[in-house]
């Protein structure tokens, strides 16, 4: 198991504090993923995840998937 890492995106397309929750729980659900925590007012989400197990491009796309726009 690699270290796990943390990284932060800005999303785009928030347009409450739903919005992020919902985010942050589909990005939770990635196999890999260790925690995932978007905040509404900043526009980002932080990801706490095993590089081993989930690539940076799988978040983005569960971030679109999810209907948010990864900047």
């Amino acid at each position: 198991m690699a270290t796990a890492i943390t990284k932060t995106f800005t999303v785009r397309g928030f347009h409450c504090s739903g919005c992020s929750d919902n985010l942050g729980s589909a990005l939770s659900k990635l196999d890999g993923v260790i925690r995932a925590r978007a905040e509404y007012e900043d526009g980002r989400v932080e990801v706490r995840f095993d590089p081993d197990r989930v690539s940076e491009d799988d978040m983005r796309e569960q971030v679109r998937a999810s209907g948010f726009e990864p900047a």
